[in-house]
C-alpha cells in the first residue's frame, strides 16, 4: 500500500504530529490515525443554495460508506453558490469557488475526497478544483427534483418560468395565476427537473466517468439516492487505495463522450464553457470547435424540456442515462475509465429503454443532428454557440436588420416601448454580457420577446448576445459570442439597422457591412459606459484575469494544476 497523504500531518511523534492528531481527537479513536484513509466531504449544502438544501443528508449516507470501508469520513463545507439567488450572476463565482475548493483540497491532511454538488455551478467548480489539485475524487451529484402540476399539466422548472411569465406580458395569463403557479413549479428538494445546466452537468459527470456508474439522474428525493451515496463512500476508499486520480479518469476521450452525451440528451449550452473549464484545470487538449466536429452530427434521443416534453424523473423511470448511451454506444471511446478503474463502455451492458416516448430509438430520433453548432464570422471570431435542438428550425437561416441594445438596462427599459422599431424578423442584439463586461456572462441571452410582437402571436426571434442562457431556456439564440464586446470584440461595433446573417447550417454569423466600413466603425461609447469597473475584491481579480468563452472563461492564473503537495508546516 502506498503512504498515506494524511501521514504527513499525523505520523510521528514530534510537536507539529501531536498538534495535528490531538485537535482531531474529538470522538476519533486512536486508530484514527494509524494509516486508514481520511476522506473529506467537500459538501455545497447551502440554505441559500436551494437546491443543494438537502446534501447534509447525502453527506451522512457517504460518510457512513466510509466508515464501512475503513475509511474516516470529514465533512467540510465549501463555497456554494446559488443559481437562482446571487446577483450579478452565479458564473462571476464559479471560478472563485473552484480556487477555494483547490486550496482547502490541498490544505487539509486528506487522502480522497467526495465532491456533493447539485445546482448548475456546483458540480463545475467541484471538478475543476478537484482537478487542479488531482488527489482522489468521486462526485455524488443531488439529483433533480420530482414533476410538480399546474392547472393539471407537468411544470418544467426554468423551462415554464420563461414561457409562463411570456404569456403574462402577452395578456394570455394573469398576474395572480402566475404567482399561484409559483408553489408548483418547485415540488420537492433537488435541482431542476429540465435538462438544464445542473441536470446536464450532473449526467456529464458521471459521462466522465467521475461518479459511481448509474448514479446520475437519480431524483433527489428517490431512497435510491441515499444508497449510492453510501456506495460512493466505499468507492471513495477503494480509490484511494488504488491511486486512482482526476487526472487518470477523465481523459481527452472521456471529454469526446461527453460531447457526444450532451447531444444525445439534448443539454445545456452552459455545457460548453464548463466542459472546456475543466479540461483546462487537466490540461487535456479540447477546443470549442470539438462540440462541433464531435457532436454536431449525433442525434438528439431525449425527448426532455426544453427541447422536448418530458421531465428529469420521466429520464429516470425510462432507463436513464445508461440506456441513453447504449443508444450511441459506437460513437463512444471504449478505453475512457471511470472511477471504477473500468471503462464506461463495460457499464452498460444490462442497459434497456422501457419508454421509447422518453428514449427515442437512434433509428427515430428527435433531430437526427442535435449538437452545438459553433458559428464564425465578422460578428464572432473567436465563435460562438447555437443550440438547434432548441431554436425555431425555419431561423436557423435567416437575414434581418439589428435592433441593438448597449445593456441589460438599455433592453429593458426599451424593449416594450410601442415605437421600438422591430418586426418579427429583426434580429435582437445584446452586448456587454460576456465575462468582463456584465461581469461574470450572465444567463440573460435569451432575451424577451417585445411585448408588441408577444401580442401578435410572434414567439421566437433570432437573438445574438455575449452572454449566456440558462439551460432550461429555449429559442434561436446565438451565445458565448467571441471575442465578447468587452474585450474588444466586434459586436461592440454593431448598429441598428445593420443586416444580421445567421446561416447555421454553414456556420456562419456575420454583419453585412462592407468590409472598409467595418473596419473604420469605432465600437459603441454607450456600450462601454455599462461595462464592469470593479475596483477591488473578487471581482476585480476577475475581470482582470478572465478569459473568453470559447477557453471555458476560466481565469489565466487558475488554468492548469498545482498538485497536492505541500512543502511547509504550519508550526
Amino acid at each position: 500500500m502506498h503512504p498515506r497523504r494524511s501521514a504527513q500531518w499525523y505520523a510521528g511523534d514530534d510537536r507539529n504530529s501531536y498538534i495535528h492528531r490531538a485537535w482531531m481527537r474529538r470522538g476519533l479513536p486512536a486508530d484514527a490515525f494509524d494509516g486508514r484513509p481520511h476522506i473529506a466531504i467537500a459538501n455545497t449544502a447551502s440554505d441559500l443554495t436551494p437546491c443543494n438544501a438537502h446534501l447534509d443528508e447525502v453527506a451522512r449516507s457517504v460518510a457512513d460508506g466510509i466508515h464501512r470501508a475503513g475509511g474516516i469520513p470529514l465533512n467540510l463545507p465549501v463555497v456554494s453558490i446559488g443559481e437562482t439567488q446571487v446577483r450579478p450572476t452565479a458564473m462571476l463565482w464559479r471560478n472563485m469557488a473552484a480556487m477555494a475548493i483547490e486550496e482547502m483540497l490541498r490544505a487539509n491532511p486528506i487522502d480522497g475526497v467526495v465532491l456533493l454538488g447539485g445546482c448548475d455551478k456546483t458540480i463545475p467548480a467541484l471538478l475543476m478544483g478537484a482537478a487542479s489539485v488531482d488527489l482522489p475524487a468521486v462526485v455524488m451529484p443531488g439529483g433533480p427534483m420530482l414533476t410538480g402540476t399546474f392547472r393539471g399539466v407537468p411544470l418544467g422548472c426554468g423551462t415554464d418560468v420563461w414561457k409562463l411569465s411570456e404569456e403574462v406580458r402577452a395578456g394570455t395569463l394573469s398576474a395572480a395565476e402566475f404567482q399561484r403557479s409559483e408553489s408548483s413549479m418547485i415540488r420537492s428538494r433537488g435541482h431542476c427537473n429540465t435538462m438544464g445546466t445542473a441536470s446536464t452537468m450532473g449526467l456529464l459527470a458521471e459521462v466522465l466517468g467521475m461518479t459511481l456508474p448509474g448514479v446520475a439522474g437519480t431524483p433527489a428525493p428517490d431512497s435510491r439516492l441515499l444508497e449510492a451515496a453510501h456506495a460512493t463512500g466505499v468507492l471513495a476508499v477503494e480509490l484511494v487505495d488504488a491511486d486512482r486520480r482526476p487526472s487518470a479518469v477523465m481523459t481527452r476521450g472521456s471529454f469526446l463522450n461527453a460531447i457526444v452525451a450532451l447531444a444525445a440528451l439534448g443539454g445545456s449550452t452552459n455545457a460548453v464553457v464548463h466542459l472546456l473549464a475543466i479540461a483546462g484545470r487537466l490540461g487535456v487538449p479540447l477546443s470549442q470547435d470539438d462540440f462541433d466536429t464531435t457532436g454536431s452530427g449525433v442525434p438528439l434521443l431525449v425527448d426532455l424540456l426544453p427541447a422536448g416534453r418530458f421531465l428529469m424523473d420521466d429520464l429516470y423511470r425510462a432507463g436513464g442515462l445508461h440506456a441513453v448511451l447504449a443508444e450511441v454506444r459506437d460513437l463512444l471511446d471504449p478505453a475512457a475509465i471511470t472511477v471504477t478503474g473500468r471503462p464506461l463502455a463495460d457499464h452498460l451492458g444490462d442497459a434497456r429503454v422501457y419508454d421509447r416516448e422518453v428514449i427515442r430509438p437512434r433509428a427515430e430520433p428527435l433531430r437526427p443532428h442535435a449538437g452545438i453548432a459553433v458559428l464564425y464570422g465578422n460578428l464572432a471570431p473567436d465563435g460562438a454557440v447555437v443550440k438547434p435542438a432548441a431554436a425555431s428550425p425555419h431561423l436557423l437561416r435567416h437575414r434581418g436588420p439589428a435592433v441593438v441594445f448597449d445593456s441589460v438596462e438599455d433592453l429593458h427599459a426599451r424593449l416594450d416601448d410601442p415605437d421600438l422599431d422591430v418586426t418579427a424578423d429583426s434580429v435582437l442584439v445584446l452586448r456587454g454580457c460576456g465575462p468582463k463586461g456584465y461581469p461574470g456572462m450572465p444567463e440573460v441571452s435569451n432575451m424577451p420577446l417585445p411585448a408588441k410582437l408577444l401580442e401578435q402571436g410572434v414567439r421566437d426571434m433570432v437573438r445574438v448576445c455575449d452572454g449566456r442562457m440558462s439551460g432550461t431556456a429555449y429559442g434561436t439564440v446565438v451565445l458565448h459570442v467571441a471575442p465578447e464586446a468587452a474585450a474588444g470584440g466586434p459586436l461592440a461595433r454593431v448598429r441598428t439597422g445593420d443586416m444580421i446573417v445567421l446561416d447555421v447550417a454553414n456556420r456562419r454569423l456575420d454583419a453585412d457591412v462592407p468590409a472598409q466600413e467595418w473596419a473604420a466603425r469605432e465600437p459603441s461609447p454607450e456600450a462601454a459606459k455599462a461595462y464592469a469597473a470593479p475596483v477591488r475584491g473578487w471581482e476585480r481579480l476577475y475581470v482582470d484575469t478572465v478569459g473568453q468563452a470559447d477557453t471555458g472563461a476560466d481565469c489565466d492564473f487558475l488554468r492548469g494544476s498545482s498538485g497536492d503537495r505541500v512543502s511547509r508546516e504550519s508550526h
